[in-house]
């Protein structure tokens, strides 16, 4: 059984990785903490830290996942490339799992989309949607980001449009469309609830609890 702490634990992500937690045999929830509580306390006796807060939140977290030889599995959404970079050197030091999407469709989209892009030629051209409820900071999101990177290795394109839309509670939409003069391709992704993030975190935890320290990223997890 893999001892799991939970950063945020009264936000959106955090209270439904809680609520998961309690009814997988395959985790124990030893503590969890959110603004103004003490993290190191409640991380003390975990093997792994499940962390989805805000970036500022999450380096500050990681340095103590460091301190205490942590796992940890990073959700948080809104990096900067210094916060990456930092994410990085700490995986020199502990095993980290950093994805800008848990769900197991999100990473099979990926996947598909790797292969759309390297097979469709240069007479489609490619746009990314990606739709989000009121409160998303970030835009365009983590996710509609790595789709575009994706496209753009198989491509050697420049860049990708994207288009963000919020509105309303709108879980997550992600919507690749490939398009050509004689035909139109379209991958999409819909979330119904949180609980597809919250069940891939949860299996990214028990995957990288015991691992050796490096970087890692739901396509290992998921043996994509």
């Amino acid at each position: 059984m893999v001892r799991i702490a939970v950063s945020g634990s009264r936000g959106r992500m955090g209270t439904r990785i809680l609520a998961l937690a309690n009814n997988d045999p395959g985790v124990e929830v030893t503590g969890s903490f959110d603004a103004g509580e003490d993290a190191a306390a409640a991380m003390s006796a975990c093997d792994c830290l499940i962390e989805f807060t805000t970036p500022e939140a999450t380096l500050i977290n990681l340095a103590l996942c460091e301190e205490g030889g942590k796992a940890v599995v990073i959700g948080t959404t809104g990096l900067t490339e210094d916060a990456r970079a930092r994410v990085k050197a700490a995986a020199e030091r502990i095993p980290v799992v950093l994805s800008p999407n848990m769900s197991v469709g999100v990473n099979l989209l990926f996947k598909i989309a790797e292969e759309a892009a390297r097979t469709l030629g240069p007479d489609y051209t490619v746009e990314i949607v990606e739709a989000h409820h009121v409160n998303k900071k970030d835009a365009p999101s983590g996710t509609a980001k790595e789709l575009a990177s994706i496209v753009k290795s198989k491509r050697g394109e420049t860049e990708i449009p994207i288009d963000s839309i919020r509105e309303e509670d709108i879980v997550g939409e992600h919507t690749v469309t490939f398009e050509s003069p004689v035909d139109c391709i379209e991958l999409t992704h819909s979330a119904k609830t949180r609980d597809i993030f919250a069940e891939g975190a949860l299996a990214a935890a028990k995957w990288v609890a015991g691992k050796p320290a490096g970087l890692y990223t739901m396509k290992e997890v998921l043996g994509l």
